[in-house]
């Protein structure tokens, strides 16, 4: 990690859990370019299913919600342009790289980027703590949420996480605790989906 790197905060809803069959609901980004600016993009996306009423009240995103946004095949490049040239991060990165990589496959598109799950920074830097989900991070580090599972809105507190972390200590632990959990997830190939 360079200090004036592109860093891309983002999170997803969806209908589930299954990165195969379920289906993204909402995307949030929030991108901090090199020269400090930001950027902040969301979309509704229409999953094409009916959202499980359990996933619903978990989100308040409502199957009438999505009914008239646009599918994540007419979002895809807009997305793919997004992701392009930062680090990827999100909090279990692993579902939202997955649910991404799957989608973008789908729709002929190679999603190919260095992942850091803002989980595993949460552990390398608070080993004694046994909980490191977002709810316990907002407590912990007196983050501000304006609003829980919205796919910007939890975005966004990673970025809030991020500076948190990078002004309670020195900039050489953090970037080489960064460069140490930065990976390509290993996920199977377009053909599997």
């Amino acid at each position: 990690m360079t200090l004036h790197e592109k860093l891309i905060f983002i999170d997803l809803e969806t209908t589930g859990a299954n990165l195969i069959n379920d289906r993204i609901t909402e995307i949030g980004i929030v991108t901090v370019n090199a020269d400090g600016g930001i950027d902040r993009w969301s979309s509704f996306v229409n999953p094409g299913r009916p959202i499980p009423s359990f996933i619903q009240d978990l989100t308040g995103i409502s199957d009438r919600m999505v009914a008239t946004a646009p599918t994540f095949e007419s979002l895809a490049d807009t997305v793919r342009e997004r992701l392009e040239g930062g680090l990827f991060i999100a909090h279990n990165a692993r579902f939202d790289y997955g649910f991404l990589h799957h989608a973008l496959a789908r729709t002929g598109h190679v999603l190919s980027t260095d992942v850091l799950c803002t989980v595993k920074l949460s552990r390398r830097f608070s080993p004694e703590e046994k909980r490191h989900n977002l709810d316990t991070l907002i407590a912990r580090h007196g983050l501000v949420p304006e609003a829980r599972h919205r796919a910007l809105a939890d975005a966004d507190l990673l970025w809030q996480l991020w500076r948190k972390l990078t002004a309670g200590m020195p900039s050489e632990i953090f970037s080489q605790a960064v460069k140490t959990l930065r990976q390509r997830p290993a996920l199977p190939s377009a053909t599997d989906v």
